[in-house]
């Protein structure tokens, strides 16, 4: 198995600043109601097992109707301001993406996802892939 959290490699990190409490980004990437809702999951297809070494799957949808089954691991999990997550690649390895979240006070949160890709083609897709689920999460959150 590889793991490319630590590896040199193609790094991202996206941020993004919403006004509301910690506690509600936390929410929508640990409740599986709420990670259905904005996560572009086929409904019924998310199951969440937010401890140390817990899986987690969702079938992705994207603008095209096109479906992606994705499943994974949570490695580390410090709530509520910590998410590592490990996602299952076809060749039996893992790709890890990092969630951390900030309390910037007075209800106002910045959240951020990084991770670092092995090659650019994969940083590309990702990237562009998680730029979307942070626009959406942030557009979510601020209906809450």
């Amino acid at each position: 198995m590889t793991t490319n959290a630590n590896s040199t490699g193609f790094p991202y990190s996206l941020t993004a600043e919403v006004d509301v409490p910690v506690a509600a980004v936390w929410q929508a990437w640990t409740e599986r109601d709420d990670y259905e809702a904005w996560s572009y999951s086929k409904p019924g297809s998310v199951e969440l097992d937010v401890t140390p070494g817990g899986r987690y799957t969702s079938t992705v949808v994207t603008p095209d109707g096109t479906e992606f089954p994705i499943t994974g691991r949570y490695i580390e999990v410090d709530a509520p301001r910590t998410l590592v997550m490990g996602m299952d690649t076809p060749d039996g390895g893992e790709e890890v993406m990092r969630l951390d979240v900030e309390d910037l006070g007075d209800d106002r949160t910045r959240f951020t996802i990084s991770q670092n890709c092995a090659t650019q083609e994969e940083h590309d897709m990702a990237k562009q892939g998680s730029q979307m689920l942070l626009d959406s999460c942030a557009a979510y959150v601020a209906k809450l």
